[in-house]
């Protein structure tokens, strides 16, 4: 009996990918579960397995060839009729209750933005620029159980920026999702947008905001010219930094923490920590001092919710890291940082970068971040401005410190130290400046004087 496995859900709010390996070719004998593609979302790339068994007869997609989620990757003549087609039948059924309701394009955090590591040469390449890749918005049962999902004929050749409350919305009101025009970045459909669709406003929304991407002229005039597809990971920092750059108020705050103590109690300790299977960088003592400054000012471990017009302030402290890849940037998220002492974050910081160097970090490695660290330090540069990864309201930078001449007022001289320079970028919606320069005071007191985070973490 012929059977055709179509692409799966391989995530949250994931909706396609890029092919980068098929793992078999028509003839093949495949068995349920087994891998069948790798596929590269803008998280990772993972396997997906074959919900299917039997002999592959067609393989419709190619290597580099880009899938949507319900597209037939492969024709299989099953070779038993019975089990295997019960089997598959309920998998292609929860597939279509759930996609309706699982559309949404990755959040914005992210990618946030994010960073990179190490100030010091001892430091590992976790770092980067800063824009967290988009996280993907959480989603919720009663979101994945709605009106079934039209038929695959019907379906639009084009994915649909809208978040799954709002294509519910739009279900409730006998709205389709695909006639209305989006008032958002990049087209994304809003609630108000379904809503004045479903008042008789047709296409109208406020006052558009102008295209993000003006047309480019013809390069190729002027000489030869390349052009390289965008990764997965790529096309998600796109379209999270365009919008937290069109969304969020930004402002960023700037200051030096004398770290010459800091990196001395790491040289200290830096082999007790590899003899625990950890290195000691100063990434992973930063996130350590975040986190205590995350418990101490609660503020800038919160979101916005502008359509409740409340904040959400959250009561766990999750750190999300900037990895710099061949790729492009990555963001996993040490959950729990607060809770968790140095030698353990540092460990848990380099399984993570050394996943995301292998594209092997999971759907949850990347969510639920609240703060980010963009270290720049290991790269060089004397400051920079992060971009704030929404929902998060705010991002930390640290540069390259270098040794620089500090008056010792009981010396009455000059003395060399190792200055660290930070800086903070922040949500001015909620945050104000005040704040952010005795937050940053904060972190660069702890980071002189290590001791603080007993006293006060």
């Amino acid at each position: 009996m012929a059977q055709e496995f179509t692409l799966p859900e391989v995530g949250e709010g994931i909706e396609s990918g890029t092919v980068v390996a098929l793992l078999v070719a028509e003839g093949d004998r495949i068995e349920i579960d087994q891998p069948v593609l790798e596929l590269e979302t803008d998280k990772a790339v993972v396997e997906v397995p074959s919900t299917v068994s039997g002999t592959v007869t067609k393989v419709h997609v190619s290597a580099k060839s880009d899938v949507k989620v319900g597209q037939v990757v492969l024709s299989v003549d099953e070779s038993s009729a019975g089990e295997a087609e019960g089997a598959a039948g309920d998998v292609d059924g929860e597939r279509d209750d759930a996609s309706d309701g699982d559309d949404s394009e990755p959040d914005a955090k992210a990618a946030v933005e994010p960073s990179t590591d190490a100030a010091s040469d001892d430091a590992p390449p976790e770092g980067g620029s800063d824009s967290r890749t988009s996280r993907p918005a959480p989603e919720h049962a009663e979101e994945r159980s709605g009106a079934r999902a039209p038929d695959h004929a019907t379906r639009p050749t084009t994915l649909i920026p809208a978040a799954p409350s709002t294509r519910r919305l739009a279900r409730e009101h006998g709205v389709d999702v695909a006639q209305v025009t989006g008032s958002g970045v990049l087209g994304r459909i809003s609630a108000d947008d379904v809503r004045r669709f479903a008042a008789g406003g047709g296409d109208a929304s406020p006052a558009r905001s102008a295209p993000l991407s003006p047309k480019l002229p013809d390069f190729s005039t002027w000489g030869e010219t390349e052009r390289t597809p965008l990764s997965g990971i790529r096309k998600a920092m796109v379209r999270s930094m365009s919008t937290a750059w069109a969304t969020v108020p930004m402002v960023t705050h700037f200051d030096k923490a004398d770290s010459t103590d800091f990196e001395a109690l790491r040289q200290k300790h830096k082999l007790a920590a590899e003899a625990a299977g950890a290195k000691l960088t100063p990434t992973a003592m930063l996130i350590k001092v975040v986190a205590a400054a995350l418990r101490k000012f609660p503020d800038f471990n919160a979101s916005l919710d502008v359509e409740a017009q409340e904040i959400v302030h959250k009561r766990y402290v999750n750190v999300g890291v900037a990895v710099d890849t061949e790729y492009g940037l990555l963001v996993p998220v040490i959950k729990g940082a607060d809770r968790k002492g140095v030698i353990e974050l540092a460990r848990e910081l380099g399984e993570l970068a050394e996943r995301a160097r292998d594209r092997k970090l999971s759907q949850d490695d990347m969510s639920g971040g609240n703060f980010s660290v963009s270290n720049l330090g290991g790269i060089g540069g004397t400051g920079f401005t992060p971009i704030v990864n929404p929902p998060d309201v705010a991002i930390l930078g640290v540069s390259r410190g270098t040794r620089e001449p500090v008056w010792d007022d009981e010396q009455q001289s000059f003395v060399p130290r190792l200055m660290m320079p930070l800086s903070l970028t922040y949500d001015h919606r909620v945050i104000d400046g005040a704040s952010a320069a005795r937050f940053l005071r904060w972190i660069c007191q702890a980071v002189e004087e290590p001791f603080l985070l007993v006293l006060e973490g």
